[in-house]
């Protein structure tokens, strides 16, 4: 079991790494609104450094460990013994999401673990027999599955895109397991039954590429041209975030792995019932389609210019019982919230973790 280090160490801890911060300028860049925010605490800007995005271009030497039935590649930056935080990227992109992030938590005494999610990166099956399996339950269940091979009992979760999806499903179905949770758009569990409902003419033209991936022609187009469609995804979803070739190229390199596109087609088929997922895991299912209530504290993050579809917040608040708040962040902020926004989503980290 992890050694947790206690509020007041945290709190010693930071207090010898920072000076006064520029709270003004931090206060212009990122402007928050939420329904709940005096139920948290807000982190003193002078506790985290400012940072510009896009400050950070790489991690440590990565790791691998067997964990389930992966062998994880992921990142870790932090004290050993300092509490734990597990930040969870989504598609189209990888663990630079968190590059900037990683660095102002560990810097505040967090632990950080941001691991590759099946089907990117270093991440590998460890067995070819393996169903390359993305629906939901189990790409969550890699997390925990992490979690059990680092000996992490409990920590806080937080996610984007699937990622977020992943740490909903967590916190939901082993609370005992997490600590607070940060999602950015909310409260993304779903079901198959779900996916059957048509949506407006708007918000259908918002997944068109999981409509091309149904297609055969999609698969192959994706597999062909995977770069240039993630990239265009990047474009859609953060239309002002002026991500440079570089920044875009550092993550693509991990949609080369050799079960990405398998996982990709699976996961979006999976959502609209037009591939199945494996019996095993039907019970778990079963769970999720009951949209279970979130109890642990946690904060919900969404940018003002997400170009991707998302929820509003007025819609999910009630399936956080626990100690609750949403934050909107300011500033042209995307789909990618962590990365454009690498100060807000460590704030709100800090925030949730130290109820």
């Amino acid at each position: 079991m992890e050694k947790i280090m206690t509020s007041e160490k945290i709190d010693q801890h930071r207090r010898r790494l920072f000076g006064a911060a520029a709270m003004t300028i931090a206060a212009a860049q990122f402007g928050m609104i939420g329904s709940a925010d005096a139920k948290f605490g807000k982190t003193k800007l002078a506790e985290l450094p400012t940072i510009k995005p896009g400050t950070h271009k790489s991690f440590a030497p990565l790791k691998q460990i067997d964990a389930g039935l992966l062998n994880v590649g992921y990142a870790e930056a932090g004290p050993a013994d300092g509490p734990t935080v597990i930040l969870l990227h989504g598609w189209p992109y990888d663990i630079h999401s968190f590059v900037d992030v990683a660095p102002l938590l560990a810097s505040a005494g967090y632990r950080v673990i941001v691991p590759y999610v099946r089907g990117y990166g270093t991440t590998r099956f460890l067995s070819s027999d393996t169903v390359r399996n993305g629906q939901q339950s189990v790409v969550a269940l890699d997390v925990i599955a992490l979690m059990d091979a680092l000996k992490i009992q409990k920590a806080t979760i937080g996610g984007f895109d699937w990622g977020a999806r992943s740490a909903d499903i967590v916190a939901a179905l082993w609370p005992e397991r997490v600590n607070a949770l940060v999602s950015v758009s909310g409260y993304l569990i779903g079901s198959q039954e779900a996916g059957k409902t048509p949506l407006p003419p708007k918000a259908e033209l918002q997944w068109w590429y999981q409509y091309y991936f149904a297609t055969d022609r999609g698969r192959a187009g994706y597999d062909k041209y995977r770069h240039d469609y993630t990239k265009l995804i990047w474009q859609l979803a953060s239309p002002k975030w002026g991500f440079d070739d570089a920044t875009f190229d550092r993550s693509a390199a991990a949609f080369d792995n050799p079960d990405h596109v398998a996982i990709v087609i699976h996961n979006y088929r999976w959502r609209l019932g037009l591939a199945q997922g494996e019996p095993k895991y039907d019970e778990l299912e079963k769970r999720l389609a009951e949209a279970p209530v979130i109890t642990v504290p946690t904060i919900t993050l969404e940018g003002d210019a997400n170009g991707a579809s998302h929820p509003d917040p007025g819609s999910y608040a009630r399936k956080f019982s626990g100690k609750y708040s949403h934050r909107t962040i300011k500033g042209g902020i995307g789909h990618n919230l962590p990365q454009e926004a690498p100060h807000a989503f460590a704030e709100a980290i800090v925030d949730v973790a130290e109820v």
